[in-house]
């Protein structure tokens, strides 16, 4: 043994026999790396590990400064994932220890996880978690005061400016002048915005060896409150993110990733989004700095360099961003405008674009306009990029020709991503740049270009680069409102850069440029390349005319889309498709949070459908077997080519005179018995089940409602109020006074079961037991609501006798009946086309929705002729979009293909085909407990445990997960204990599909643990 391994052996001798004095803890002990503690863990003999730190006697000041953030954090953040003190047998938080000097001692708890540096887990998700965790620790933060944190402290890139002198010692000419120049842009423009910001106590160095992660990559802990300061609060931002972009293949998406997270929980105001991309750099200028000076001071810590080979590479990265655009994608993280001013250009440029002149105008005032496709196909988009000028002249000719159009374009946000060329391979953050940012205008060569607008040159540029812009102008416009943006011209003749100057005026309307050859544009066919400019981005005429796809929604706010100046007689843009991530961002960003998503863990993208089945993005089918809106099938061609035929003629409101109203409600009234024979159109299920409350309530003068328990009929606030499965749940508001909850009616689970022919008029005799309490204050029903099967109730089907029973109990008291057929209506039952008609009854009110359109927004109610004439009471009833001739033609189109393909009767078969394999299934697998529908209306519920019906509701989630991962079949559960696999498809869900279903169920069955 050496004489420097006997030193170790006998400091670690030496910590654990304090570890077993002070705190009364044996066992192993290993050193950690260090740059001023002496740190090591701890593994005790019970499992439990903890960190041991060992202060030097000049940290006193800093030791009590860690002390007592942590005693402010277990009062304030109980929940953070940072290490708690473990007191010394005595009570108190550190003890004196000899080991290399005098030292202070302080156990914490240890914190599970790898250091980020070493986890091969670390990702985008790391960024964002680590962000989240700092933004609730600031939070905290904000109210903690100690002397200790107002030092000055030579890592508080807050006062960056006092390294200027140590940048000499930085070995490299290339790294000293990058480092200067980043602390000269500190001092000139970073330093003066920070004064505007706010100023607290914060970690100051979530570095990759302080932060944690679990398996997922998931922060699951920070170390080291060692670098606290008081200093601009931002800082802690950028700190974390210098570190947090190491490896990462987006810089910059990292860094924004982090600030959004961070936002999230604390936010943070534009100009500190504004100063991050600068202070990260900053953060690297300081760290080499420092780690310059302090290896001359101290040769032999190597742990001063454990990171810098990292930082210079990833300082180089940096400096090879635009700044401009690194600053929008994280304001457009935090959820800020991405470029501040785009919208204000917008608004001026669409309230005044009834002024604008034509940018090239044509032989004739309103010309015929042919679209060029060029994300086509990947042969058609390679031959436009690759044809010679007369080749290329000649085919666009012949295509406006073939297109009987006056000129042609090519439009903004296609995907050119096919086309070759070093001009169209700059990447930013390692991404091709490949989404069109302008509309091309082709016209011939000389053709003039006019301004739209009054402006002056900005800049000029001639780009020979073949596929690039060729001669290039930038016109500078500015607002009312003092907002200046930019006009590009591309794809211009050598002579126009000839006749213009820098700072030259050009008129609104005034002809400044022409058209260039092809032979002078890359060899493209003579055309412009019309661009709106929010922000240059410090590129003048070397402005890019392609974005990133995947960072699309900083491009458009860069550079507009451009039709509200041309004023085109056709669609001069198209949407980019995205991601789902980001479709799930921007969907939490800009729509309703209580909006769900299906299968949130693992979201679809579903950009087509056909029949039975749902089509992604990747072209992969899904058997789609809980949409009974689609009733006859995803898209089918009878009744979308009834919506675009009316659509082609005529869609307004029904005040007017239409045949196909008039048509349409003789056919829907003809599916009911008399007297139910006067219809109402709406929207939508909520829209109706609301209409027919008010038909109930103008009908009896009544107003107190019936409904059954866990029933959900519609989302407007009035159906809100009779929907058990609202008002009883989470975020309800609990019973209103008016409603009376009858039970359900649950023959698997309730008090009367299977088997109970007296079942139906025992749960109606709880309709009469709510007249009652009625009657007993004195009021009486205006309506009992009641589905044919109970939807959210968990896919139950009525006792006999139910409807008929209760329906007497309520119209004795005075009051009517609805049945509501939003979810079961249409022939889904397979026996009827109606689910109440399994129950023998007529209805005073039957209400519709979801499959009455095949996915088109309509509904109806239909009652009697007294019921609807007691509503003409002077107060007209208006739906604007109610019965529009569209949506006539469209109800029409799907009773036409529920009659001509029969699908009641398919209904009916492959139904019983599913309930028939489900019991077999269910003889197999005791965890089915009840299988139970009519037609293609089904509920499989399981249990644990057929005796005590224990709902089987995590074995639910797990099915339901499996079957579409592994069978690519989408299903849902329902019922008040979420174990109910509910199964409604499109109709035309097949005998093979059914077989595939119950295949694939049987093998995921087979797979839950027994």
């Amino acid at each position: 043994m050496t004489q420097n391994d006997l030193k170790a052996e006998q400091e670690l001798a030496a910590i654990r026999a304090l570890l077993v004095e002070a705190y009364g803890i044996e066992g192993d002990v290993s050193p950690l790396p260090g740059e001023h503690d002496l740190n090591y863990r701890v593994r005790a003999q019970d499992g439990e590990q903890y960190l041991l730190k060992l202060h030097a006697p000049d940290d006193a000041d800093d030791l009590g400064m860690q002390v007592a953030v942590l005693g402010h954090l277990a009062t304030t953040a109980p929940d953070l994932s940072v290490s708690r003190p473990v007191l010394v047998r005595n009570g108190v938080s550190t003890v004196n220890v000899v080991v290399r000097g005098e030292r202070t001692a302080r156990l914490l708890t240890w914190l599970p996880g790898d250091i980020w540096a070493k986890s091969a887990t670390r990702g985008l998700a790391s960024a964002e978690t680590l962000g989240d965790l700092l933004g609730r620790l600031d939070r905290s933060l904000e109210s903690f005061v100690h002397a200790g944190t107002k030092r000055v402290y030579a890592w508080d890139i807050g006062r960056a400016d006092m390294h200027l002198q140590h940048v000499d010692l930085i070995d490299g000419a290339d790294k000293q002048a990058a480092v200067r120049a980043i602390f000269e842009r500190f001092a000139a423009f970073v330093l003066p915005s920070l004064q505007a910001c706010p100023r607290q106590v914060i970690h100051n160095d979530a570095n990759d060896y302080n932060v944690l992660l679990d398996n997922e990559g998931h922060v699951s802990g920070l170390l080291d409150f060692g670098d606290m300061v008081e200093t601009w609060r931002v800082v802690e931002i950028a700190v974390a993110a210098a570190y947090s972009l190491i490896g990462a293949r987006d810089a910059v998406g990292t860094i924004g990733a982090l600030t959004g997270a961070y936002h999230r929980v604390n936010a943070i105001s534009e100009t500190e989004a504004g100063l991050i991309f600068d202070l990260v750099r900053t953060r690297y200028a300081v760290s080499m700095c420092m780690a310059a000076k302090q290896i001359r001071e101290n040769p032999e810590n190597t742990y001063l360099l454990v990171s810098q080979d990292d930082v210079w590479r990833e300082l180089q990265r940096l400096e090879r961003e635009n700044r401009a655009v690194a600053i929008a994608r994280i304001r457009d993280a935090c959820g800020f405008a991405p470029v501040a001013h785009a919208a204000d250009v917008m608004a001026w440029l669409e309230r005044n674009a009834h002024d604008f002149s034509a940018i090239v105008k044509p032989a004739v005032a309103k010309p015929q306009v042919a679209v060029f496709d060029f994300s086509a196909s990947s042969s058609e988009a390679e031959q436009w990029a690759v044809l010679d000028a007369q080749a290329a002249e000649a085919r666009i000719a012949a295509f406006i020709r073939e297109q009987n159009a006056d000129f042609g374009i090519g439009v903004y946000g296609e995907d050119r991503g096919i086309y070759r060329g070093d001009a169209y391979e700059t990447a930013i953050s390692d991404e091709r740049r490949s989404i069109h940012l302008g509309v091309d205008l082709f016209a011939p060569a000389g053709e003039s270009v006019h301004a739209p607008f009054a402006g002056k040159v900005a800049f000029l540029h001639d780009d020979a680069v073949a596929f690039g812009f060729g001669p290039t102008v930038l016109l500078e416009h500015i607002t009312d409102t003092g907002d200046i943006f930019w006009t590009l011209y591309g794809h211009l003749s050598r002579e126009t850069l000839a006749t213009l100057a820098i700072g030259q005026p050009v008129a609104r309307g005034e002809s400044f440029a022409a058209l260039g050859a092809s032979e002078e544009n890359g060899n493209w066919a003579p055309h412009l390349h019309f661009q709106l400019v929010t922000d240059h981005l410090g590129l003048g005429g070397r402005m890019f005319g392609v974005g990133v796809r995947d960072q699309w929604q900083v491009w458009r706010e860069i550079s507009p889309d451009p039709s509200v100046v041309l004023g085109l007689p056709v669609p001069a843009a198209v949407i980019v498709a995205r991601e789902k991530d980001f479709l799930v961002r921007e969907r939490h960003r800009r729509i309703g949070r209580s909006l769900s998503i299906a299968y949130s863990a693992a979201p679809l993208k579903i950009v087509g459908g056909e029949g039975a089945h749902l089509i992604d993005e990747d072209g992969t089918r899904w058997l789609d077997m809980v949409n009974n809106v689609c009733h006859v099938g995803h898209c089918h061609p009878r009744v979308v080519k009834a919506a675009q035929a009316q659509m082609g003629k005529l869609n307004t409101n029904s005040r007017y005179l239409h045949d196909t109203l008039v048509e349409y409600s003789r056919r829907l009234a003809a599916l009911f018995p008399d007297p139910l024979n006067v219809c109402f159109f709406v929207n939508s299920g909520s829209e109706a089940n609301d209409l027919a409350l008010r038909l109930a309530r103008a009908y009896t003068g009544n107003r107190d409602v019936i409904t059954v328990d866990h029933a959900y009929h519609g989302h407007l606030s009035s159906m809100i109020d009779v929907s058990p499965y609202k008002f009883a749940g989470k975020g309800g508001e609990g019973r209103p006074a008016h409603v009376q909850v009858a039970e359900m009616p649950d023959l698997y689970r309730g008090r009367y079961r299977y088997g109970d022919a007296d079942a139906g008029r025992k749960y109606a005799d709880d309709v009469r037991n709510q007249v009652l309490a009625l009657a007993a204050n004195g009021r009486r029903p205006a309506l009992f609501f009641s589905e044919g099967i109970l939807g959210t109730g968990g896919q139950l089907t009525l006792p006999e006798g139910y409807l008929r029973e209760a329906y007497a109990h309520v119209r004795a008291a005075g009051g009517l009946c609805l049945a509501d057929e939003v979810q079961v209506g249409f022939g889904r039952v397979g026996s009827h086309m109606w689910a109440h008609q399994t129950q023998g009854v007529v209805p005073d009110i039957v209400t519709m929705g979801k499959p009455i359109g095949n996915g088109h927004p309509m509904a109806a109610v239909v009652t009697t002729e007294a019921i609807a004439a007691s509503f003409a009471n002077g107060m007209e009833y208006f739906n604007t979009f109610g019965g529009n001739p569209v949506s006539a033609e469209i109800g029409l189109a799907v009773l036409d293909v529920i009659r001509d393909e029969r699908l009641m009767h398919h209904c009916q078969v492959v139904g019983i085909r599913l309930m028939e394999g489900a019991r077999a299934l269910a003889k197999r697998h005791a965890i089915i407990g009840d299988v139970r529908g009519y037609g293609l209306f089904n509920g499989i519920e399981l249990v644990r445990d057929r005796e005590t019906l224990e709902p089987a509701a995590s074995e639910l989630d797990f099915i339901i997960a499996e079957m579409k991962r592994k069978h690519r079949i989408l299903l849902s559960s329902e019922g008040p204990h979420h174990n109910v696999l509910k199964v409604k498809p499109p109709a035309p869900f097949s005998a093979k599909d059914c077989d595939y279903f119950l295949e694939a169920l049987d093998e995921t069955l087979g797979r839950l643990s027994p």
